[in-house]
């Protein structure tokens, strides 16, 4: 080879080389942050179903995809540090839930897309101007809060037409909590029953409410749904069925041993959350991606725990359940 040659051919690989090796580099590994209201263990259906959703759209945690997680165990004051703490990790979207995860994250940011994997009532709250036009840099899932609780105020009527007075276990942090209780006065006052409010902010506050419960002689009580109320169903579907309360909440407390639900499949709803990630990963605004309503409804009825206080139930509520447990 001639020198002449030899040297166009080594000045050629030298500038060629730094293009290939630019070319070699892995892209940046998409980071999810994710703001969790209560804890991992009480969510652990839907941390699940989000994985499972993920999975479904091809992202791998670990590989592909890197998730970043806070928990606030519950207490909500600390829902704004640790919004700040996990957005200092440069995440490119944060995935929250429930009104307290939401409004804590919309104030942290306004740039960083944020997903809702469930809230109440975005709207009433201010999270987002509207459902099929959210703006801002939020969006996502929501379920009829509001609605679904004033539902099961007829629901439990319609179980017991001679109940009079009902408890509702509610959590005053939730700032949703207004116009929850709103719809449910409107509906208590067709059916002419009277409603008494019982607060819990915290797991320790259970014993001490359903006592008091007992103690006013309440004919039944309404669950409304709240992440740290959610976390803890468990503990209260056996403090229901342990005071022989007549019960209505979502399915994870009928399942613990209360009497009805009625609502929505958190689960699920954490699983289409993923989609939104997705799209906002492929370069969609989120005030581009309108707020999706939950359309699916289930109503349980546990038979088991109605058989052991020896309630029978309607035939005609029977027949509209969605899942029976015997």
């Amino acid at each position: 080879m001639r020198r002449r040659e030899f040297i166009g051919l080594v000045g050629s690989t030298v500038v060629f080389l730094p293009f290939v090796a630019r070319a070699q580099q892995p892209a940046s590994v998409p980071r999810i942050g994710f703001l969790g209201v209560t804890s991992a263990s009480g969510h652990r259906r839907q941390l699940e179903a989000f994985r499972a959703g993920l999975s479904d759209l091809g992202y791998v945690e670990g590989k592909n995809i890197v998730i970043e997680f806070r928990w606030a165990e519950g207490e909500y004051d600390r829902l704004p540090d640790l919004a700040a703490e996990v957005l200092g990790l440069k995440v490119d979207i944060l995935v929250t839930h429930g009104t307290p995860g939401v409004l804590a994250a919309k104030q942290a940011t306004r740039t960083v897309p944020i997903v809702m994997a469930a809230i109440g009532d975005p709207v009433a709250v201010g999270a987002v101007a509207s459902i099929a036009r959210p703006g801002g840099n939020i969006t996502g899932m929501t379920f009829f809060n509001p609605e679904i609780a004033a539902k099961r105020v007829e629901l439990l009527k319609a179980a017991f037409p001679t109940l009079r007075r009902i408890a509702i276990l509610l959590n005053p942090n939730n700032p949703v909590i207004g116009p929850i209780l709103q719809e449910m006065k409107l509906t208590a006052e067709t059916l002419m029953v009277d409603l008494q409010q019982f607060e819990a902010r915290g797991p320790s506050d259970f014993d001490q409410v359903f006592s008091a419960m007992a103690k006013e002689a309440v004919d039944g009580v309404v669950i409304v749904e709240d992440p740290m109320i959610i976390a803890n169903a468990g503990a209260i579907g056996k403090l229901a069925s342990k005071q022989r309360f007549p019960s209505i909440g979502f399915k994870d407390v009928a399942e613990a041993g209360g009497l009805l639900a009625y609502g929505v499949h958190f689960p699920q709803m954490f699983r289409r959350a993923a989609f939104f990630v997705d799209k906002i990963l492929r370069g969609t605004k989120p005030s581009d991606l309108p707020v999706e309503r939950t359309t699916k409804f289930e109503l349980v009825i546990n038979l088991k725990t109605a058989k052991a206080f020896g309630i029978e139930i309607p035939p005609t509520l029977l027949a509209r359940a969605d899942e029976v447990i015997e």
